[in-house]
């Protein structure tokens, strides 16, 4: 049967009709891609240029200036080319080499002993059930409280005069301590108001942390026997690694720009027993005005806290990686 002659027709211009390039598709793909990356880039650039305003600009203005002696006279500044001896200054800067020494301490005890209160709270708050907002309530307290508030009221307490604190010891027959007017306890004394400050933070993060474990591997590890020790050395601390990594290298970062507690406690001493990283370039830059020398000094602080945190941060890759 032949077929009608609207029918050939018909089928005629379908053949006769030119076919569109194989490319034009994913030309049309390309083109739609591109302007959704430019239009991606526009609607990022307000916050991007903030960001460079802000933090990078000041930033390679501060290493700018670290190789320029900066002398004040009548509000004004002149600069003086010093080339790299602000840097090879602060190799013979005794009091800088005390701030490190004591800006590790500080770091290791503190942040050490905020973590350790902080697992040891998670852990009797995760088995609570009765009571438990007014507990974490009380825990959370510490981190409430203004820096500047909490310099005025361990000052107070650990006042060798009348501090609670020397009266209470007074009780059970020890001998008051000048806690902060002493080189062998002032430290010691900084490092603990840092621990009580900052404990909540370490005890939220690993609240959070416990609260997200997944239980059926409690429930499997009771039925295979396990004792609440062996549960939680071989179950909670490694799946909480993650999170306790975490918590180290952010508070570790913290604890070397620690300047507030040291600067309203101690102001630096006695002597150079609290001399930290930070309170010694606040002494440098501001009481002294060596802003070249300062600013040295504060692109060695940073060079030294971005080497911490990597080092913080490849060591949590690794145990990652082992897992």
């Amino acid at each position: 049967m032949k077929p009608s002659a609207s029918a050939a027709a018909q089928m005629a211009a379908v053949v006769a009709e030119p076919s569109a390039p194989a490319g034009q598709p994913a030309a049309a793909d390309f083109q739609r891609g591109l302007d959704e990356r430019v239009w991606r880039w526009l609607t990022l650039s307000p916050a991007l240029l903030l960001l460079l305003a802000l933090s990078v600009l000041p930033l390679v203005n501060l290493f700018a200036t670290s190789f320029f002696t900066v002398s004040w006279s009548g509000g004004h500044s002149s600069f003086a080319a010093a080339g790299l001896n602000n840097y090879r200054a602060l190799a013979g800067d005794t009091l800088f080499r005390a701030g490190i020494l004591n800006t590790i301490l500080f770091a290791l005890f503190a942040v050490g002993g905020q973590m350790l209160c902080g697992f040891v709270l998670a852990l009797l708050c995760t088995g609570v059930t009765r009571g438990r907002l007014l507990y974490r309530t009380i825990f959370i307290l510490p981190i409430l409280v203004p820096g500047i508030v909490v310099g005025a009221i361990w000052k107070l307490l650990l006042n060798f005069d009348f501090g609670l604190v020397n009266q209470a010891i007074a009780l059970v027959g020890i001998d008051p301590l000048n806690w902060l007017g002493s080189a062998n306890t002032a430290l010691a004394s900084v490092i603990f108001v840092d621990i009580w400050h900052w404990t909540p933070f370490c005890f939220l993060l690993f609240l959070a942390g416990l609260q997200s474990l997944p239980q059926d591997v409690y429930e499997a590890a009771k039925i295979d026997g396990a004792s609440g020790w062996q549960e939680l050395t071989y179950v909670t601390l490694p799946m909480m690694l993650p999170t306790i990594m975490v918590t180290f290298a952010f508070r570790l970062v913290l604890a070397f720009k620690v300047f507030d507690e040291v600067y309203l406690l101690t102001g630096g001493g006695p002597g150079t027993s609290t001399q930290v990283m930070s309170f010694t370039l606040y002494q440098r830059f501001f009481r002294e005005d060596q802003t070249g020398y300062g600013s040295a000094m504060s692109v060695a602080i940073i060079f030294m806290t971005c080497i911490l945190l990597s080092a913080a941060l490849a060591a949590r890759g690794r145990m990652g990686a082992a897992k």
